[in-house]
């Protein structure tokens, strides 16, 4: 049986979608809590690795905060080494760029070039419709998905941009045919967000201001349930790619 392991880095930000979708193909799902202790798993041919996200980051690398995340990027060079598959989820999507040689910086506002985090419900749309890979034909709609992040990837050279969107151009990339960084959140569910929304109030205000969190409330209503379909759809493809 295949194995979907997964690096989860605090309680709210779990796997959500990325379950079911393995789970319906056969795959046994085992979660690591780093944050808890957990050993990082040894890899074998046919894993498939999801590392998640957090509101720990790269500028934490080598601190006594944040042990573990020395040998979570050695575990994800790694995977990359031995050709096992990947997926990064926005912090999970910068260790993966991390680790493969690039960077981050925080996220500015165009005109101010102040710091300004990217935090709601708005689409990425795919940097050329020239290719014809299976999601860049996915992402010929407009595809609203959720933002959560203050940091912007700085992708290394051998790294493959596939989607931006209107505030942050590193949103989708690919590194080789294996691995794959999503700045984004497809996985959430509504109780996920719920959470998000009333644990992470200084975040949302350092973005939206005082009248953040009704905003994310509202825009879960209006995205939440509308484009759950189309974000198994596109878990699907990113499993189709990555079997």
């Amino acid at each position: 049986m295949s194995r979907l392991l997964v690096l989860q880095h605090l309680e709210r930000e779990g796997p959500g979608l990325f379950v079911n979708i393995a789970e319906e193909r056969g795959f046994s799902v085992t979660i690591f809590r780093l944050d808890l202790g957990d050993s990082l798993p040894e890899l074998r041919n046919g894993d498939l690795l999801l590392v998640l996200g957090g509101p720990m980051g790269i500028r934490d690398i080598g601190t006594s905060t944040y042990p573990w995340l020395i040998e979570e990027v050695r575990l994800i060079k790694k995977a990359l080494n031995q050709g096992v598959g990947l997926i990064g989820v926005c912090l999970g999507a910068q260790l993966l760029a991390y680790a493969a040689g690039g960077d981050v910086e925080l996220l500015q506002e165009e005109t101010s070039r102040q710091p300004l985090a990217e935090i709601g419900w708005d689409y990425i749309f795919p940097q050329s419709l020239k290719n014809k890979s299976k999601l860049t034909a996915f992402l010929s709609q407009p595809f609203p998905v959720l933002h959560w992040h203050g940091d912007r990837i700085i992708l290394p050279n051998i790294a493959k941009l596939i989607a931006s969107s209107s505030r942050c151009k590193e949103q989708l990339f690919s590194i080789g045919s294996l691995a794959y960084g999503l700045q984004f959140h497809v996985e959430i569910v509504d109780e996920m967000v719920k959470t998000w929304i009333s644990e992470d109030q200084k975040f949302i205000s350092s973005a939206l201001g005082v009248d953040g969190q009704p905003i994310l409330k509202q825009q879960q209503k209006e995205f939440g349930i509308k484009t759950l379909d189309s974000r198994l759809k596109f878990l699907n493809v990113l499993f189709d790619l990555l079997n």
